[in-house]
């Protein structure tokens, strides 16, 4: 291959997920891909012969001291200044970031920008099918159907978790954080996912757990039931293989929905303030459900903040038996071999 890109996009999980089909698409029309990436992402990464990562310090140059970040900074100016590239993507709004590629010569440098139209991620797109727009010159047409995910194609085939006969459900019930901050908007509560793994269990279904080791804090609720705890206990490719031996996987908005994703399992991902147009992933056996019918307030994140909020009552009204329905729903299409196109469907108004 002549060609180069080089792609900037440190985290988080479900950005870097989502950005992976529209980069294969680069890769399939000639391009030879690296791809700056964080700490956290560098091993889901490595799981793709076809690109080749390039590590940093994300901590260090986002939230490090002056001496932190020039250094973490001059790392990766050695390993990526002069070069020459078709094509350098900085695939963030904030324009800081260009001060990562300031030694790269390209042909073309890409950042998004709200104040553009072709570099502003458009509300209720799906974010692949926006970085595809962005990164290959794609005007807007009629498309059908959304890319779907780009499934790895070096984690593996060993087991994380022991494989048993019966049905085995995955709950990820902590999450929705990034670098700085815990975005709790995002989260279906605790007690939700407490009472649907209680349902589970009395149906004699294996319930496993899946988080990050900032997640621990949620053990403490599920402490008195069967449940297999691999809270922060394995790497992001383990995440993707172990949720394969799923049946099903129940996450709200947040990295593992979109590992989940990546995986063999149908999944039920739970969205309020958050649009599932842009992020729900884009396969078979996928289901979304958006809650907060009739509310004005849906969606209240503008893919940087919030709007203040105490009730969270979108979240809220995605109740155990919606999931349990949807859940029944994707395990018997499975069992049947019948087509589950992605759909999003929305709980029963109060």
């Amino acid at each position: 291959m002549s060609q180069r890109a080089l792609i900037v996009k440190l985290g988080a999980i479900g950005d870097v997920v989502m950005a992976l089909p529209a980069v294969r698409l680069l890769n399939e029309a000639g391009m030879q891909i690296h791809w700056v990436c964080g700490r956290t992402v560098f091993p889901l990464l490595s799981c793709y012969s076809w690109l080749h990562p390039i590590e940093c310090d994300d901590q260090a140059i986002l939230g490090g001291n002056v001496v932190e970040r020039a250094r973490s900074i001059s790392s990766l100016w050695r390993m990526i200044g002069w070069r020459q590239y078709d094509l350098c993507a900085t695939l963030y709004y904030d324009s800081r970031y260009n001060v990562l590629t300031m030694p790269v010569r390209a042909k073309k440098k890409l950042t998004l920008s709200r104040s553009s139209r072709e570099r502003f991620l458009i509300p209720g797109r799906n974010h692949a099918d926006e970085y595809a727009r962005l990164l290959l010159d794609r005007e807007d047409t009629c498309n059908e159907l959304s890319l779907s995910p780009v499934y790895p194609d070096k984690v593996g085939d060993l087991p994380v978790v022991a494989r048993t006969k019966g049905t085995k459900i995955g709950l990820v019930p902590a999450g929705a954080s990034n670098t700085f901050r815990q975005q709790t908007l995002r989260r279906w509560p605790v007690e939700n996912y407490v009472a649907l793994a209680k349902e589970l269990l009395m149906r004699g279904y294996e319930v496993l757990l899946f988080g990050g080791p900032d997640d621990t804090w949620v053990r403490p609720y599920f402490e008195q039931m069967a449940v297999t705890d691999c809270l922060g206990t394995l790497t992001l490719p383990q995440v993707i293989s172990a949720c394969s031996e799923c049946d099903v996987v129940v996450s709200h908005d947040t990295g593992p929905l979109h590992l989940a994703g990546l995986s063999d399992a149908a999944v039920v991902g739970l969205f309020g303030p958050t649009d599932p147009g842009n992020f729900l992933p884009r396969r078979e056996y996928v289901t979304g459900i958006w809650g907060g019918v009739n509310f004005a307030c849906r969606p209240c994140y503008d893919g940087r903040d919030f709007a203040p909020c105490k009730h969270n009552g979108c979240m809220r009204q995605i109740t155990p038996e919606t999931v349990l329905r949807e859940m029944d729903s994707l395990l018997e299409a499975k069992a049947s071999g019948l087509p589950a196109p992605p759909r999003i469907v929305f709980p029963k108004a109060s």
